[in-house]
């Protein structure tokens, strides 16, 4: 059951959250795009969801071979295939990363033309993907096993692909599908796999299994590789198929391994030319048996894998038993074969001969065969028959240098060396020599367990073969201890301490419960133990810590010279204490005692360890593991598997650092540019590297600045092309790769889309290209002079910063200056000397250095006697000229030195403000950014107050106060803030009771008509054809309107609308590029309005901080440098008209200022020591009330200044007092300087209580009275000064224009953030209303045929930026509640001028002559100009707004301002109009035929009678 809900609601979509519509749990998302009122189910439906994932975005279903496939898109940018089977059971999932980040866009749909593909969109791009990579998988079994609906095996084709892809994929068993199984893969098997290779004629029989066709009909044979074939086959019927093969020719029979018996070989099934199944076969060869195991040919021979048959009278392997008489076969188990009888020997001396026995077991041998003993290589003794199982090595003498070798124990056939009786299991005999490998005693006789009979020799030191029995027991020394280690261990025990030295025990038992440190036993492990020379043992555990000696107790004591301690660790500390949940941060604990015992762990949470562990005896470094949870863990430290020597130590996992952009994206491929990294979390990372895949060059050390900064140098590319496809970049933070957290699904990514899935990338271009002005590779230089280098660069598209730059000549470092596209200047101001005549002058960018030319450093000599012959000359004749002129005129040569003393004064100002102007320029952006508060309150005006200050900002007549804000007296407490007081905003419509029925009846009836399109319409256009409505007329009645339709924006804006058309009508026939440029139609007014009404929420949250930013900026920039008091002019301007074009030192005044006023009480404040008293009296109440609204400051003549000079002394400041200067007949205003007031003086402000009304506003006095600064220079003035001061210093005003500039670079920041704010687009808050705008623009361009891109660009630049946003850039009173002089405005001017100028098409023609107001910012207007186009792009490019999408939004602007305005005083205003031109409008009426029919004329005759009542007479006359 389906219900419409009553309110007009919107989705519970992105689009829907962005815009902050509030929703309501049982309003759902149901058609909201195609209907007015939006739909909702009543009772839904409940299901089981099959699948769960977080963030899912977007979906597509398909239905493929019996199973079903979803694809899902996802918020952070992936795409999820989910496979299911017919009980909708998940059987398999992939993933692949389509754009990192960005959320998938709902629309998701599959190709039409090809099914195989699927359509997605992110916000800044549209991919096709493949449904499937099959081709990634190589074999049969990992292409079913895979579980991918749309891959099967291609069996004629062998690979895998989708089911159209393979060839004749509808015949029967072409491609097997998943639902087949592994199990029908296809295959093959030879009947017969293990052919002798004596065999005549043989053939190969293969049963074919799995997915295959019927294979009659068809090409096919056997490939045995190297390009050998034969033929074969078919066999069988369909469902069984056998194939008949001829095996390979004898002589093409692959070559045996030399240690083999077999070989095999691999055959393949060739169909059409195609290999498309295999399997192996061996073939074997007896004979090779006995030559591979001559030791036990006849053993091997019967025990072979094959049938083979063993010849004792041939002594040889066959295959066949007929080619023997005396075969003897593999059924006889092997009894048959004579062979050795294996048997342990005694060990025997070296150098020692002795007799060796060796039994046989089935011996056909008669005693006259002749046999040989042989005991390896080149080694045979005699053997002799001791009965027919017997056989005895006579006098066998072996010698061995080692400690022991063992001998094999072989007899052969004496006359055939070749052929020996089997001996399948090796028979050996050990020989020991007892003077090697014993050196000392325990050593010696310990290797009687071995049963070598050694003696030791105490007086030689030796050991030697004992000849005789012993008399007695040989006792050992005692034992020697020579080394201990570890020489501490923890007192629970468990060290594994190492005993090295001599004599210590001649076997394990010996020491077993010997080994003791003082009184704690020591156990050893025998795994350990070396005889005599070292004993490894565990320590048991100690009661108490001590000290003492190890000891060896074998018969005899040993005592260690060291001694072992039991100590106590202690762990005090962890540093740091946190860390990324990644691992891999290196931790020290800090404690005492820790390098004790053998050995240490450090558990993290009582299972992973921390490794890579070093210490000392105080600290223990070891690098943490990962973790999976955020959350603090304990800290173990562990000596030898005990208990935890650490209590109440933790570690807490932090989350991990995130990267989230790097910039720049470019590097040079020298490499050595500075990446910064920016995210957060950076304070836990220790240490970070940076890789870029596929260059070829290893890892970069970066650098962590702030918890938000990592930079780090990118580096060199050796094999990539300049240009090419960026990089993936790796980034290591604490050794551990940087990876994005994901969810827990398993990713598996296809190979062919690896690389989307890294989310930054790196490009590479050619190294820049620089080369000197003229291209020279010398420059010559004359030492001692400055010098300025010009180097050329060439176009490059790495966007190098001129920080970037490092210029050098030499080893001096030439300061870069000026940095554009192609040219930069570095200067060097300090002597350039040395040894060498020559210096390189070479550039360098990150590691790219390249020398571009050779300084010459010459003397110049011929020049320089040039120069004395040419000076000498001059001299001469200027001796010559001075003489006639001194006999001429003393008085011209007076003059003529004044004038070149003058103009030297005047070059030596103009290079000293220069050089200020520059400075200023590179130091007042510092300072402003410092002293500009951020913090304070932006003081914006209500929405009604910036309504009524936008609509009317010129008041008619009915406005008299217009909407001036009542100052306030401020006291000790602070007032509430005075409201602003307008005849529209709400409040009781005030008129006399007697008129109210008549007039309200009037007003509710006419009301009706405006609600009325077509009289609205009607009335609008009868009232624009009258002469006498004056463009201040149409304006108000816009104004008017617009209030009285505030609750209805809906109809407003289709009423306007409509009133559009017809204006676009009217212009379109004329020149339709000149339509909305000025406002001076009823309609172009109500589009300011409805732009004002509609961009307030984004002026008020977007814009309104960077433009307060920039008015403060430029208040603060002023009030730096003098301004004149009476000319406004000042020191620090963006006007020229507002230059102050003199030399006015200033110096800054710190005054330590008292008031009880705005909520502080005392404060430093900064003043110039050439502010007037007014001018002071405005920085204080700034200082003080910069929280406040303006509206509720003091006035500057309601405060008065005392300056208190000592304890007893105080003076009141004023502008104009007895003390006041009088230069050329003209008062001066009195300064700080003027009263002497120093630095820190104290100074009170207080309300005063009368006001000193003989002083009017300073910059109204009268110019021909007083002045601040500068005096008047027009000419009258001029003429009256008097001879001394007509020759004061003189500069060019036109120097001061670099102020302009200084001024300029430090307020560009703030401009380029507000330019930024206005010509962006927030992803929750879109520009609603300028969409819809801009698409009504267009799709009236295209009903008119009107294709000029240029006329549309026009349009969209008077409707927004020309119309709204230049009125609020020269107007920020409308938006705050600020002070906003005459001086600022002039300021804001220019700004807006730019802003003018960034929207227009037009080519700016600028020359020397060009207005300074519009050649300051004439670098900038082409950047700004492609903001401009790239904003009104991303606007074209937004999704379209429905119909009702925007009534929705127009209804809610009317819904949140509901009630402020008075509705009545605006029908009553705009009935006066009605009033005034009655008879037009009536004939209006009558001549439309709609209004005719629907009578609207008589309904407008009711009003006007209800409205001229008699009454109404005198009521309006009240």
């Amino acid at each position: 059951m389906v219900t419409v809900l009553d309110s007009v609601v919107q989705g519970t979509g992105p689009a829907c959250e962005k815009r902050n519509i509030q929703l309501q749990p049982e309003q759902l998302d149901c058609g909201a795009a195609h209907l007015q009122h939006p739909l909702a189910i009543v009772n839904p439906v409940t299901a089981t969801p099959i699948f769960t994932y977080s963030g899912l975005t977007a979906v597509a279903v398909a239905s493929v071979n019996n199973y079903t496939v979803v694809f899902l898109g996802t918020a952070s940018g992936g795409l999820l295939k989910i496979n299911l089977d017919s009980t909708m059971k998940v059987i398999s999932r992939r993933s692949i990363s389509v754009a990192y980040g960005e959320p998938v866009h709902p629309i998701m749909q599959f190709d039409p033309s090809d099914s195989t593909y699927l359509y997605l969109m992110t916000s800044y791009q549209m991919t096709r993907v493949k449904v499937a990579a099959c081709s990634q998988y190589s074999t049969c079994t990992e292409c079913l096993a895979a579980a991918d609906a749309y891959c099967g095996w291609c069996t004629m084709e062998t690979r895998c692909s989708l089911q159209h892809e393979c060839t004749n994929f509808t015949g029967a068993n072409f491609w097997a599908s998943v639902s087949e199984g592994v199990q029908q893969c296809p295959s093959m098997t030879i009947l017969e796999p293990e052919i002798n290779i004596d065999k005549e004629n043989p053939a190969l029989i293969i049963q074919i299994n799995g997915t295959i066709p019927n294979l009659n009909g068809t090409n096919i044979s056997c490939d045995y590789g190297n390009n050998i074939h034969t033929v074969a086959r078919v066999a069988g019927d369909y469902v069984n198929q056998f194939i008949y093969c001829s095996l390979l020719p004898h002589e093409k029979y692959p070559a045996f391994p030399d240690d083999q018996d077999h070989v095999v070989v691999e055959t393949s099934l060739r169909v059409n030319n195609k290999n498309i199944i295999r399997a192996n076969f061996t073939i074997y060869d007896c004979k090779r048996i006995g030559s591979i195991y001559p030791k036990r040919a006849c053993t091997s021979c019967l025990s072979a894998r094959w049938k083979c048959h063993w010849c004792p009278s041939a002594y040889s392997c066959v295959s066949n038993h007929s080619q023997c008489e005396d075969v003897l076969q593999m059924e006889q188990k092997k009894i048959d074969c004579p062979r050795i009888v294996p048997a342990l020997l005694e060990p025997m001396p070296t150098g020692v001969s002795r007799n060796i026995m060796i039994s046989l077991v089935n011996a056909t041998f008669s005693k006259e065969t002749a046999l040989e003993c042989h005991f390896g290589t080149d080694r045979t003794f005699e053997a002799r028959w001791v009965n027919s199982s017997a056989v005895e090595c006579v006098h066998v003498l072996l010698q061995t240098s080692e400690k022991s070798h063992h001998f094999p124990v072989n007899l052969q056939l004496k006359d055939k060396p070749d052929r020996f009786i089997d001996s399948p299991e090796m028979m050996t005999v050990e020989v020991y020599n007892c003077a090697t490998g014993s050196a000392d005693c325990s050593q010696c006789l310990g290797r009687e367990d071995l049963g070598h009979r050694c003696l030791w020799s105490e007086s030689s030191s030796s050991c030697r073969l004992q000849t005789e029995p012993p008399q007695l027991s040989d006792v050992c020394p005692p034992p020697e201890i020579r080394k201990i280690e570890p020489l501490r261990g923890p007192l629970e025990g468990g060290t594994l301490l190492t005993i090295r030295g001599r004599n210590l025990g001649r076997r394990f038992s010996d020491i077993l419960g010997a080994v003791r440190v003082g009184g704690v036993r020591c156990s050893p492990l025998p795994g350990r133990y070396v005889v005599s020379e070292t004993v490894v043992c565990q320590t048991g555990e100690a009661q108490e810590a001590f000290s003492d000696v190890v000891t060896v107790n074998v018969s005899r004591e040993g005592r260690s010279r060291e001694r072992f301690s039991y100590v106590l660790p202690m762990v005090q500390s962890i540093a740091p204490a946190n860390g990324p949940k990644a691992g891999g941060t290196r931790v020290t604990i800090r404690g005492s005692r820790l390098d004790v015992g053998s050995e240490l762990r450090v558990l993290i949470n009582s299972s992973k360890q921390c490794t890579d562990l070093s210490r000392t005896d105080s600290t223990i470094t070891c690098t943490m593991p990962a973790a999976e949870l955020t959350t603090a863990v304990p800290v173990c430290v562990q000596f030898e598997n005990k208990s935890c020597a650490s209590h109440n130590i933790t570690f807490k996992y932090e989350k991990n650092p995130v990267i989230s952009d790097i910039n720049p994206k470019k590097s040079q491929i020298s490499g050595g540019r500075i990446i910064t990294l920016e995210g957060r979390g950076f304070g836990l990372v220790q240490n970070v590297s940076m890789a870029v895949r596929g260059i070829g060059r290893e890892h970069t050390r970066c650098k962590v600045h702030t918890d938000t900064a990592i930079t780090c140098p990118s580096p060199a590319a050796s094999n990539v092309t300049a240009g090419s496809k960026p990089a993936p970049v790796d980034f290591f933070l604490n050794g551990r790769l940087y990876t994005d957290e994901r969810s827990a699904l398993d990713e598996e990514m296809y190979p062919e889309e690896a690389l989307h899935i890294s989310k930054f990338s790196l490009g590479y271009y050619s190294d820049p290209q620089f080369s000197t002005a003229k291209k020279e590779k010398w420059i010559k230089h004359h030492p001692g002079e400055p010098l300025t280098l010009v180097i050329h660069k060439e176009p490059d598209s790495l966007g190098l910063e001129s920080n970037e730059y490092q210029v050098k000549i030499g080893l001096i470092s030439c300061e870069i200056q000026i940095v554009s596209d192609k040219v930069i200047h570095c200067s060097i101001n300090e002597s350039l000397s040395s040894s060498e005549r020559q210096l390189p002058v070479t550039i360098q960018v990150g590691k790219f250095n390249y020398t571009i030319a050779m300084l010459h450093l010459g003397g110049g000599e011929t020049a320089i006697i040039v120069s004395i012959v040419i000076c000498s000359i001059l001299l001469v004749l200027s001796v010559v000229a001075l003489f006639v002129f001194c006999t001429k005129s003393r008085r011209a040569e007076r003059y003529w030195q004044k004038t070149l003393l003058q103009m030297e004064e005047m070059e030596s100002q103009i290079r000293e403000e220069i050089r200020k102007g520059f400075a200023e320029l590179q130091t007042d952006m510092t300072d402003l950014t410092k002293e500009l508060n951020r913090s304070q309150g932006i003081p914006f005006l209500e929405y009604r107050h910036f309504v009524t200050r936008t609509f009317f900002p010129k008041c008619s007549s009915l406005y008299e106060e217009c909407y001036i804000l009542p100052s306030q007296q401020l006291s000790s407490q602070a007032g509430a803030q005075v409201q602003e007081t307008h005849p529209l905003l709400v409040g009781e419509w005030k008129i006399p009771e007697n008129c109210r029925p008549n007039m309200e009846e009037g007003i509710s009836l006419f009301s009706t008509l405006l609600n009325n399109k077509h009289f609205l319409i009607v009335f609008v256009h009868a009232l624009e054809q009258q002469k006498d409505f004056a463009v201040r007329d149409r304006c108000n009645l816009a104004s008017l309107l617009t209030i009285a339709l505030h609750g209805k924006l809906e109809y407003y804006t289709s009423i306007m609308k409509d009133l559009l058309v017809d204006l676009i009508d009217a212009s379109a026939s004329k020149n339709p590029k000149l339509m909305l440029r000025r406002t001076e139609s009823v309609v172009e007014k109500m589009l300011t309005n409805w732009m004002s009404i509609c961009m307030y929420s984004y002026l008020r949250e977007t814009v309104g901080e960077p433009f307060f930013l920039l008015i403060c900026a430029i208040k603060q920039q002023i009030n730096k440098g003098s301004i004149d008091a009476i000319t406004g002019k000042a020191r620090y301007t963006l006007n020229e008209e507002w230059l102050l074009r003199e030399n006015i030192e200033a110096k800054p005044r710190n005054l330590n200022v008292s008031f009880q006023g705005c909520g502080m009480d005392s404060l430093s404040v900064r003043a110039m020591d050439t502010d007037t008293l007014s001018q002071v009296k405005e920085k204080i109440l700034e200082a003080f009330c910069k929280n406040v609204p303006y509206s509720q400051w003091p006035r500057v003549e309601d405060v008065d200044l005392e300056w208190f000079a000592t304890s007893t002394d105080s003076y009141i400041l004023r502008d104009l007092d007895d003390t006041s200067v009088v230069e050329d007949g003209r008062k001066k205003l009195n300064t700080l300087a003027h009263y002497k007031i120093p630095e820190g003086a104290s100074l009170a402000m207080s309300l005063t209580d009368k006001k000193d009304t003989t002083l009017r506003r300073v910059k109204d006095l009268d110019t021909e009275k007083y002045f601040h600064l500068v005096l008047p220079t027009d000419e009258s003035v001029e003429h009256k000064k008097s001879h001394r001061q007509s020759h004061r210093k003189k500069v060019l005003p036109e120097i001061y224009l670099t102020r302009l500039l200084s001024t300029k670079g430090t307020l560009q920041k703030f401009l380029d953030d507000l330019f930024k704010a206005i010509l962006s687009i927030r992803d929750d808050k879109p520009p609603v209303a300028v969409k819809y705008f801009f698409d009504f623009l267009e799709e009236q361009a295209e009903k008119r045929g009107i294709t000029d891109p240029d006329t549309l660009h026009i349009w969209k630049t008077n409707s927004l930026p020309l119309r709204f946003w230049v009125n609020i850039l020269k107007n920020p009173q409308f938006v705050f509640d600020i002070d906003k002089t005459d001086h600022i405005d002039a300021c804001l001017s220019v700004i807006a001028q730019a802003f003018i100028d960034a929207c227009s098409l037009s080519d700016l023609q600028l020359g020397k002559d060009s207005p300074t107001n519009k050649l300051l910012y004439a670098k900038e207007i082409p950047e700004y100009r492609k903001i401009v186009q790239r904003y009104y792009k991303q606007i074209h490019d937004m999704p379209p707004l429905s119909e009702q999408e925007m009534n929705a939004h127009l209804a809610e602007e009317s819904r949140k301002h509901r009630n402020e305005f008075n509705t009545n005083v605006a029908m009553a205003e705009i009935y006066k109009y009605a009033k005034r031109y009655r008879s037009q409008i009536v004939a209006a009426l009558d001549a439309n035929p709609t209004t005719k029919r629907t009578q609207l004329q008589h309904k407008f005759e009711q009003v006007i009678a209800l409205m001229e009542d008699n009454i109404y007479e005198s009521c309006s006359e009240a």
